[in-house]
């Protein structure tokens, strides 16, 4: 076992290693996405560290996706849950291009269909109408929208529309993952969705998060996320007196809906940390108003109608005797003149007319022109010029203002640059100065979302603004009581999402109550939309226990629960349930009171213990009291007891206080039947193969692609003169036919091939080609190699020679040296034999005496090289030599087109083994310590020494400084490294020097 210390640091670097997995984890997790939902397209947009707030790219690099999902149908079989080959899944533009050849597998505009049944439901009906190419069917057990794919078998689960809306978010997320980087992961969103959404279309929407993947911060209103978007460059003032907030109105025109929702702004301090204060920005939505049928499709089926109308009167049409009907139903046929319609709006917002052409429209040989003109569009679309301005009638009057309290009217939407409406917003407005779009009409929506989006992720800090959105629906409460249902409205259509009310129930015994929504049908009419059911479990006991131990009267006993707009969602919830009553508590002072008496604090202690204080006595007694006052729950009221006399508060004391018991409870959803958590998974586990089978379809499609571009390039090897000359006439004939092989079948059967099978064949190929090519770069290469191998080899030459010469050199300087010493020595005793003894006791100066000794002592040049480096520059010079010269022969006897004996890697191989040796042998110049002058030794030396002593320290000094081979070669490489440029500076300069002495 590892000692304790090292144990503990073992510890600590794992818990270091966790650490920093965690900071990483956190950090790729922490970016958030804010997204926009609209009936044509789909935009997001992305915070993350390094990416403040962006609008995420398509793979198309656009800044918007189509809200389309398109199934590919194989070519070759029908797809199942059992095959591991489903269609290819489109999106956006992709999908809308295969619209008008699969229109039973392009799904657009799903978002009007969430949360709606199928039977009896008018939206679906038109839906229907304008896709004629779907296939409608009630999904199992819900009897919501589903549609049956052309692309599967008949026994396959038809796909429910939170199942495609789910593919297209996981779409947007894959897409902002790859905008963010790599390894990047997001998953928290708050998604933009109209006010009007009820409690189904909510849970379509979340169901369809759960599928892509995805964790729902919160959703928000359209109205709520641009009216933040607009108060992010902003600052409001401070209400005050004289100061009033300002009022603005969004108006939101998109493909399906438009809306109108009134904001109020304004700044507001609040109590910052200690006693500072700070102001804050609150945007609050104060009233809505909506048309659901009322958008850019509207628009476009006007223009359509027109289109069919003049097309059946073509007379190749009369001929074949085609109505309206006919045309209806033709589900190819109506998409390519939809997709026209829809040009055409667009351009008649910037243009006085436009026109359209059709070949083969209906059938093959039929060909269609059609023209439009604004006067034209606007005769067709006058029927919705009164539906413009009613949403805002609406919602001025939830807000309870008038249009001249309104700063401005903010556009927002692709539908609001049509001319008319933009002519009616003026004119209910008053005035055109009041309609502004200082706002991105597209993507104020979007960036509102991802900004509230990251004001809910502890990762981020932004600028502090409050936003409160509203319920958008009335939402009450019903129950039974002695046999009659019971029913209180609980939150107004402007209440602000996350508000709580206490509702109290004259009920004893456990119950069931309802919450609802009451949705606006048309007109003023609407109806109750159940939301939840909650059921006590506990009440009947709960109530027992309050009359048997407390002796609460069944009378006094009251039943509240506390319901609130959920801040995730906005739709009603049950946060808590409680029954209580107000009892009079009679108990001995315990050890805490007695001790609060004792020093006069306590409330049973005698009235001339202490004198009250004169000012602020009252209260202080008070809130003292209030303190002392118990209750079985947290949070209970505590009531101030009566004054009684004091002789019997000191044994018993009686105050009244409220006992509470918390009521447990379950919440069902209810309205339609929710997924099943087994089709959850089951719809998760579908996605999840169409990922694998998009993987597989993609790592096809690349090896297709390496095939199809590995063919070409062998055309062209085929013509070079290198790869001619490395090859011979049987050989480039043999890939000639294969390739020719090859380019057939891939145009040809080889165009269903799996990847597998394109594999096998590019081996085939490569089998053949790949020998000729490295023939052919191998000898484009060698003639170099082999010249900086000669080079090397006379550079290692020229290096023996100077290490010999200078061994040489070295050692006779070291005979000279040794010499020199002996008669040095011999001259040093007889000077220090003839000292005068009168002077014997006296101390000489040791620098005088160190410079004698120095001054006569030759220090020997240390040997830089030894015969080791020597022998292994030899050995390593003739061995390369050797190779070169054996393989040189051999090469020289093979043809072009014969594999080489002479490879550039062995070139490398013996070129690296050669550097190796010299630069060992150069770094010994490196680890030779510099000269030690004796002098700088001597004049160190303070140390008073007898006249006997000075003769023995004078001849140590002369032998320490002289430098031996011993010294380590570790702190001279260190050394050496430390020097300006480091050890490759210092081995260059070396080289460098060799080179020119060579």
């Amino acid at each position: 076992m590892p000692p304790d210390g090292r144990r503990r640091s073992s510890a600590a670097i794992i818990l270091l290693s966790i650490l920093l997995h965690l900071l990483a984890t956190a950090s790729a997790a922490s970016a958030v996405l804010g997204i926009d939902i609209g009936t044509e397209y789909i935009k997001a947009a992305l915070v993350k560290p390094g990416i403040p707030l962006d609008i995420v790219l398509t793979k198309d690099s656009k800044r918007k996706e189509a809200a389309v999902i398109a199934f590919k149908p194989l070519k070759s079989q029908s797809s199942s849950s059992s095959s591991s080959t489903f269609p290819e899944r489109l999106y956006g533009g992709d999908a809308l291009a295969v619209s008008a050849r699969f229109p039973g597998d392009v799904y657009s505009n799903l978002k009007p269909l969430l949360g709606l049944t199928v039977a009896g439901n008018s939206a679906v009906t038109h839906f229907a109408s304008w896709h004629p190419g779907l296939k409608i069917v009630e999904s199992k057990d819900r009897g919501t929208v589903s549609f049956r794919s052309q692309s599967f078998e008949d026994i396959e689960e038809p796909f429910t529309v939170e199942e495609l809306l789910g593919m297209e978010l996981q779409n947007i997320r894959a897409n902002a993952e790859a905008f963010a980087g790599k390894d990047s992961y997001i998953r928290d969103v708050v998604i933009s969705i109209p006010v009007f959404y009820t409690a189904e279309e909510k849970r379509a929407i979340e169901a369809a998060a759960e599928l892509a993947g995805l964790r729902l911060l919160a959703l928000t209103s359209d109205g709520l996320s641009i009216g933040l978007n607009y108060a992010t460059s902003r600052t409001f003032p401070v209400v005050k007196e004289g100061v009033k907030p300002e009022y603005h109105l969004i108006y939101d025109m998109g493909a399906g809906s438009t809306t109108a929702t009134v904001l109020r702004f304004q700044g507001k301090n609040v109590k910052d940390v200690g006693k500072f204060n700070k102001t804050i920005q609150e945007v609050q939505v104060i009233g809505v108003g909506w048309d659901k049928s009322l958008g850019g499709d509207a628009f476009n089926a006007v223009i359509l109608e027109d289109m069919i109308s003049k097309f059946v009167e073509t007379p190749r049409l009369k001929t074949l005797g085609t109505n309206i009907t006919h045309i209806k139903q033709d589900g190819r046929t109506v998409a390519k003149l939809w997709k026209e319609a829809e040009r055409m709006r667009q351009v008649l917002s910037a243009n006085t007319e436009t026109s359209a052409s059709f070949e083969g429209l209906f059938e093959e040989d039929v060909n269609f022109k059609y023209k439009l003109s604004r006067t034209e569009f606007e005769r067709f679309t006058a029927r919705y010029r009164d539906q413009v301005r009613d949403p805002i009638t609406r919602a001025m009057s939830a807000a309870k203002l008038d249009l001249s309290d309104i700063e401005s009217i903010i556009l927002h939407g692709g539908a609001v640059r049509t001319p008319f409406v933009q002519k009616e917003l003026e004119i209910a407005a008053g005035s055109s100065d009041k309609v502004r779009t200082n706002v991105n009409s597209d993507e104020a929506a979007v960036f509102g979302a991802a900004f509230k989006a990251a004001g809910i992720s502890p990762s981020f800090r932004v600028k502090e603004i409050r936003a409160s959105d509203s319920a958008g629906h009335a939402v009450g409460v019903s129950w039974l009581l002695d046999g009659k249902e019971k029913q209180q409205r609980l939150f107004q259509p402007t209440s602000h999402v996350g508000a709580e009310k206490q509702v109290p129930f004259r009920v004893t015994q456990d119950f069931t109550f309802d919450l609802y929504q009451q949705v606006t049908i048309r007109g003023d009419a609407s109806k109750d939309v159940p939301v939840a059911k909650v059921q006590t479990q506990n009440l009947t006991a709960s109530v027992k226990d309050l009359t048997e131990k407390f002796g609460c009267s069944v009378a006094d006993i009251s039943t509240s629960f506390s319901i609130r707009l959920s801040p995730l969602n906005g739709l009603p919830e049950a946060t808590r349930g409680s029954v209580s009553c107000e009892v009079v508590d009679t108990k001995k002072g315990d050890f805490v009171d007695n001790v609060k008496g004792l020093f006069g604090f306590g409330s049973g202690s005698k009235k001339g213990d202490q004198e009250p204080l004169v000012d602020g006595s009252n209260t202080d007694t008070t809130s003292r009291v209030s303190a002392e006052t118990t209750s079985t729950v947290s949070g209970s009221v505590a009531l101030e007891p009566k004054p009684t006399d004091t002789k019997s508060t000191d044994k018993t004391k009686e105050k009244k206080k409220i006992e509470t018991i918390y009521i447990g409870f379950t919440t069902n959803v209810t309205g339609l039947p929710q997924i099943s958590s087994l089709e959850m998974q089951r719809m998760k586990d579908r996605m999840s193969s169409f990922d694998a089978s998009d993987r597989s379809r993609k790592l096809r499609e690349e090896a297709l692609n390496t095939l199809e571009g590995y063919t070409y390039k062998a055309r062209d090897l085929l013509g070079d003169e290198g790869f001619i000359a490395a090859s011979t006439e049987k050989q480039r004939s043999e890939i000639e036919e294969k390739f020719k092989a090859a380019s057939d079948w891939l145009y040809g059967d080889g165009a269903d091939a799996s990847r597998e099978e394109l594999k096998s064949r590019l081996k085939g190929l490569r089998d053949v080609v790949d020998p000729i090519s490295k023939r052919k770069e191998e000898a484009l290469k060698r003639p170099g190699d082999v010249k900086m191998l000669k080079e090397s080899l006379e550079q290692t030459k020229g290096l023996i020679m100077m290490v010999k010469e200078q061994s040489e050199k070295v050692e006779k300087a070291a005979k000279a040296s040794s010499s020199s010493a002996a008669a040095d020595a011999m001259s040093t005793l007889t000077t220090s034999s003839v000292v005068d003894e009168d002077f014997a006791g006296l101390d000489d100066d040791p620098s005088s005496a160190s410079i004698a000794s120095t001054s006569t002592t030759s220090i020997p040049e240390a040997p830089l090289y030894s015969s080791e480096d020597l022998a292994d520059l030899s050995r390593t010079h003739e061995s390369v030599q050797r190779w070169l010269d054996e393989k040189l022969v051999e090469q020289a006897k093979l043809s072009p087109s014969e594999d080489p004996v002479i490879l550039t890697s062995d070139l490398a191989t013996k070129s690296k083994e050669l550097n190796k040796v010299v630069m060992d042998v150069l770094q010994k110049k490196m680890q030779v310590p510099p000269k030690v002058k004796s002098s700088s030794k001597s004049k160190t030396s303070k140390t008073k020494t007898s006249k006997k002593s000075k003769t023995t320290s004078s001849s140590s000094i002369s032998s320490t400084s002289i430098p031996t081979t011993s010294h380590t070669a570790e702190s001279d490489v260190s050394a050496a490294t430390e020097m300006p440029g480091g050890k490759d500076h210092v081995e260059a300069e070396i080289k460098g020097e060799i080179k020119d002495e060579l």
